[in-house]
């Protein structure tokens, strides 16, 4: 018995089929109704209008500022101050880490290494270069919780309103706490101890703890002198 033909004939591998197989149709979603537009009624009306006219009638509250100056929040974030040890000795090391955590480029420090002749602080570097930007400060504090010798504080002071944009840019020397009694004006030899580690205990801090803080003794500042140089660049 003879064969017989195929009478399709066989697809080459790979070939595409001539046919494609058809699409399912596709699914109709119904159309939402159109929304009504929002019509008031007579009672959200009345809540409305009857919160208008009783505030209307309460007594206005106004801060007669700045004739009449009020206390702000303990913690308020105001102008930002360098503190000082017991002995007058700068508490800042220069490490720059406040530089980079500030989220504004505010802040531009340059470190410089201690001498026996001029000694500014207790560690290895101290900051000789210290600047604040208050064009660009937003006051967010992160600044101080980067500083690990708690050498950055802020005081309670707002009044950073001026006229010369440069006089905004602050200098270390309009930031640094004031010398209370018992301190003395570095450049001078540790007073506190023989080691930098004497410094950071409870027992040569006492002295603090009798007065004001630091940062409420310097609540007055104001820019004094010092010419700034352009913050930014030194992210770069």
């Amino acid at each position: 018995m003879a064969d017989r033909p195929n009478p399709r004939p066989t697809a080459r591998p790979g070939a595409r089929p001539a046919t494609r197989p058809a699409r399912p149709p596709a699914r109709k979603t119904p159309a939402k109704p159109p929304e009504p537009e929002p019509t008031g009624s007579l009672l959200g009306f009345a809540k409305g209008f009857g919160l208008t006219f009783a505030t209307m009638f309460k007594k206005v509250y106004t801060q007669q500022y700045p004739f009449d100056v009020y206390p702000t929040a303990p913690r308020y974030h105001g102008r930002h101050v360098l503190n000082r040890h017991p002995d007058g000795l700068e508490k800042c090391v220069g490490c720059e880490l406040c530089a980079w955590a500030c989220p504004a480029d505010a802040i531009y420090v340059e470190g410089a290494d201690n001498t026996e002749a001029e000694r500014y602080s207790p560690g290895e570097r101290y900051g000789k270069v210290y600047q604040i930007n208050y064009l660009r400060c937003i006051f967010c504090g992160l600044c101080v919780e980067a500083c690990p010798t708690r050498s950055l504080t802020m005081s309670n002071e707002y009044e950073l309103a001026l006229d010369d944009r440069q006089q905004l840019i602050y200098t270390k020397e309009q930031l640094m706490a004031p010398l209370l009694p018992g301190m003395e004006a570095p450049p001078h030899p540790m007073r506190l101890g023989d080691d930098e580690k004497d410094y950071y205990i409870a027992k040569t801090q006492e002295p603090q703890t009798l007065g004001a803080p630091q940062s409420a003794a310097n609540a007055a500042g104001k820019p004094i002198t010092g010419h700034a140089i352009e913050v930014g660049r030194h992210h770069g």
